[in-house]
Parts: structure tokens; sequence; C-alpha cells
């Protein structure tokens, strides 16, 4: 009987029923994949789950179905358990996937296999098998609110403390993989002192923020319909070594929390909220997310496909000529009006290690693995 239950909640699940034959572990959050199968071989193996017995692991794109099935069917050695996983199983051919069905349709008892894939292809039968007999994880990306309290999980685990600002920063570079937070967490852990909360302006330093290079800066850059300040952020990431591909996903993934701001002031939200979001004065909120009417709103996300379709090859021209054509149209027709007023102030310069990085680290329009 197939069930299905979120990655973060595995642990509790294993608790309430106990390991069972068949896991199918999926989505596209790597980090969240691989602690899923963490969490399930140590369940399955207790006390030698670090030993290496009962364990093994196959690849779907270098090893043979019949070999994963073989060691599936062998007798743990001195245990009641062993466990299998087999990881990049999106990349099976229809016809070998097929020969797991038998195995789906009447597992070992004394065997936990682990199925692992980014993707399943609903379509094909072993995989429809393989839905109605596991047991699904999901490691789909993180909502907003599930990223922020994760970032706060494993901040405290670490022994830090960190300011509300400090974790939206951070929330950006989860948009691209939770291992990358993981990473600048550990990096704070020891580099801001235990008795001080982390602020945004350390979470900067340690990823080599450059001022006014942000994607937050590139929006103030499109909402003032500054073309010439919009192309020099653009020139400073690119020079740094940001792919364009990154570059457009840290637009698309602002522009949608920009509509979605947009949309919750009109039902009576506060601009407190936007504002730590914007980084921002409140009483600026409304009159940046003003620059962003709904029908250019609508237009953009098409330009972010048509762009998207180019840097991936469906154009002849460099990815930087497509980069500015999309900045162009972003930022249409020069505003008289538009002034310094209008731009959001960049934060002031902090001590930080040599190199930049650049953007932000975000999920670009199709995840890459």
């Amino acid at each position: 009987m197939s069930a299905s239950v979120m990655s973060l909640e595995l642990p509790q699940s294993l608790a309430r029923s106990g390991v069972m034959p068949l896991y199918a572990v999926v989505g596209e959050e790597d980090y969240l994949r691989d602690q899923s199968v963490a969490a399930l071989r140590a369940a399955a193996l207790g006390p030698a789950a670090d030993t290496g017995f009962n364990y093994d692991i196959f690849h779907g794109d270098d090893c043979s179905v019949e070999d994963v099935l073989a060691c599936a069917a062998e007798i743990p050695v001195f245990a009641e358990r062993r466990v299998v996983v087999y990881k990049s199983v999106e990349k099976l051919p229809a016809r070998e996937g097929e020969k797991l069905l038998s195995y789906f349709a009447a597992p070992n008892d004394t065997t936990t296999l682990i199925v692992v894939g980014v993707k399943m292809d609903g379509r094909m039968k072993w995989t429809q098998a393989l839905t109605k007999g596991a047991v699904t994880v999901n490691c789909a990306p993180l909502r907003d609110a599930q990223l922020s309290a994760w970032i706060r999980q494993e901040a405290a685990a670490l022994g830090v403390r960190i300011h509300e600002e400090a974790t939206q920063l951070l929330k950006e570079v989860g948009n691209e993989s939770l291992y990358a937070v993981k990473r600048e967490l550990e990096k704070l852990a020891a580099y801001v002192p235990p008795d001080r909360t982390v602020q945004s302006a350390d979470v900067e330093a340690l990823r080599g923020t450059e001022s006014g290079a942000s994607v937050f800066d590139l929006m103030s850059a499109i909402g003032a319909h500054d073309h010439g300040w919009a192309l020099r952020i653009l020139a400073r990431n690119l020079e740094n070594g940001e792919a364009p591909l990154r570059i457009l996903g840290a637009l698309v993934w602002q522009y949608r929390r920009l509509w979605k701001m947009k949309e919750q002031l009109k039902a009576g939200g506060r601009e407190g909220e936007a504002a730590r979001t914007l980084r921002m004065d409140p009483s600026r909120v409304r009159g940046f997310l003003a620059q962003f009417s709904d029908v250019q709103l609508t237009h953009t996300f098409r330009w972010f496909l048509e762009t998207d379709s180019k840097l991936k090859g469906g154009s002849g021209s460099a990815p930087v000529r497509v980069m500015e054509d999309l900045l162009f149209r972003l930022c249409g027709q020069p505003s008289k009006s538009a002034s310094s007023a209008a731009r959001v102030q960049p934060a002031p310069p902090v001590p930080r290690p040599s190199g930049s990085r650049p953007v932000s680290n975000v999920r670009t329009v199709t995840r890459k693995r």
C-alpha cells in the first residue's frame, strides 16, 4: 500500500511506523534526498549503520538492474536488515526499468530498497508500480515559510543566533541549494562570536557580495528605468564569473516575490514584511512596487521564458547580448522622474574575504544538477 511523507517529517514517520521494505526518495533538493537516505539507513541498520556492512549503493547510469536485484535478494549478514540504495534512476531506459516490476510487486522483507531520483516519469510502468508499492519521500524544494524555519533550526543546531534580515539573505542561497545554506551557516558559526547575533552584514561579508551588485540593486535599477545602472550591474556580475542563466534565475525569483508582495498589500498586508524582503524603508515600499504594474509583470514572465530558451541554445546571439536585451525590455522607457531617490541605497561596505560573489545564489529557471 502506497504512502507519502515529506522529507522533513521522515524521522517522525519512521519512529511511528518503523522501516518498510521499499522507498522512493524523489525531489529536486539534493540535500533533502541525501538526508532522507541517511535517516532511512540509520533506522534500518541501527548502531551498525556506520560500519558499512549490509549497505550497498548503485547508480542507474553505471550498473545493471540485475546487480541491484541480486543484492536486494541477499540475506543480511549478522543483522535483521540490509539496505540497498539505487540512485539516479531517472536515467534508466524504460526497458531496463521494467526489470524491476517483479521485485516491486514482492520486495524482500529483510531488505530496504531505497530508489532515489530527481524526477520520475509517471508514464512508465515501472515508476507507476514503484509509486504504488513504495513509501514516497517528497524532497521538493522547501516553500518560503519552510525554508525560514529550516534555516533557524539548522542555525540553532550550530549554536548560531540569527537576525531576521540575515535569514532573508540566506534564503536567497537556499533557493539554489540547502547545501549552500549549510556551508554559509557553518562559516557563520566559525566567524561570528557565540555571544553575538548574526546580522545581514555578516552574511554578506562571508559570501563576498559586492555592494551595489545584488539582485536588490538590479531591481531598483529596473524600477527606476535606469538602463545604464542596470547594464553596469550586469557587466559587473559577468566580470565576476556569474553565469547569465544564474542572473536570469535571480530575476525570476525576485519578480515572483515582488508580485506576491503586491498581492499581499492589495489584500491589506503590512509594508513591514515587504520592506524586510526588499531591504528598504517601509515608507518607500508602496512607491517602489508601484513602478511594476500588473500588465508589465505579465509581459515580464513571457520575456523570461523567451530569454531562458535563448540562453539554452535557442538563439545565435551571445548570452551577454541576450541578457542586455532583456534588461532593456525590463527597464522600459526612461522616465524623467526617475532619480536617485527612487533607488534602494546599497548597504555600507563590510570587511570581506578576497574574491567576490555576484548577484545572488538563487535557483535558476531550471534547476541544475
